[in-house]
C-alpha cells in the first residue's frame, strides 16, 4: 500500500475529523483523483511533438497518457475541430498516492529558487490546481532526451472539501504552502 494512503487512513483522517468538528469519518475531505494535463500547441504542425509529450507524461504518471483533441474550431489559432492538441492522464487509487508522494518529496524541492506554493489556487468545491513550468523536475525524465521544455497542470480533485478543509488536508500531507506574509 502507498505510504501516503497509510498516513491518510491512520493519522490524517482522524486528525481532520477532530480539527474540522465532523460527525463521521466519511465527511472528512479526501483526494478523489489527480489529473495531469500537458498542452502541446505546436502539435498541429508537427505530430512528433505530441508523441514525445505523451511518452513524457506517461513516464511521469506511471500510467499511459491519452491524446486530447480540440472540441471546437478556432480560426484565429488555425485550429480545427478534432485536431490533437495535448495529452492528459487521470490517476486514482494507489498510483494517485504514489504520484502525490513523488510530487511532494522529490519533484517540488527540485524546482530552482522554490519558496513554496501559494494557497490561492482552490476553487469553490475545494479542488486544488497547480501549474508546473518544466517537466524536467521529475526524476523519470532524462534531461538529455528532452527536445523542448513543456509545462503541465496538476489538478487535485478533493471530495467533501471546502477551501478550508482542502487546505487543511493538503497541509497534513505536507504540501509546502507559503506562510502568510511571506512571498512565493
Amino acid at each position: 500500500m502507498a505510504r501516503l494512503k497509510d498516513k491518510y487512513n491512520d493519522e490524517i483522517r482522524p486528525a481532520l475529523k477532530e480539527e474540522l468538528g465532523l460527525d463521521s469519518v466519511m465527511q472528512v475531505p479526501r483526494i478523489e483523483k489527480i489529473t495531469l494535463n500537458m498542452g502541446v500547441g505546436d502539435a498541429k504542425v508537427n505530430s512528433k511533438l505530441l508523441d514525445a509529450a505523451v511518452e513524457q507524461l506517461s513516464l511521469i504518471a506511471g500510467q499511459r497518457a491519452v491524446q486530447t483533441k480540440a472540441r471546437i474550431s478556432v480560426a484565429t489559432f488555425k485550429l480545427r475541430e478534432g485536431m490533437p492538441i495535448g495529452t492528459k492522464v487521470t490517476l486514482r487509487g494507489e498510483r494517485m498516492y504514489e504520484f502525490l508522494d513523488r510530487l511532494l518529496t522529490i519533484a517540488l524541492p527540485r524546482i530552482r529558487d522554490f519558496r513554496g506554493i501559494k494557497a490561492t489556487a482552490f476553487d469553490k468545491q475545494g479542488n486544488f490546481s497547480l501549474g508546473i513550468t518544466e517537466q524536467t523536475i521529475f526524476p523519470e525524465i532524462d534531461y538529455d532526451t528532452v527536445d523542448t521544455t513543456r509545462g503541465l497542470d496538476v489538478v487535485l480533485t478533493i471530495k467533501n472539501g471546502s477551501r478550508e478543509g482542502s487546505k487543511a488536508l493538503l497541509d497534513k500531507f505536507g504540501m509546502p504552502f507559503v506562510k502568510p506574509g511571506q512571498q512565493a
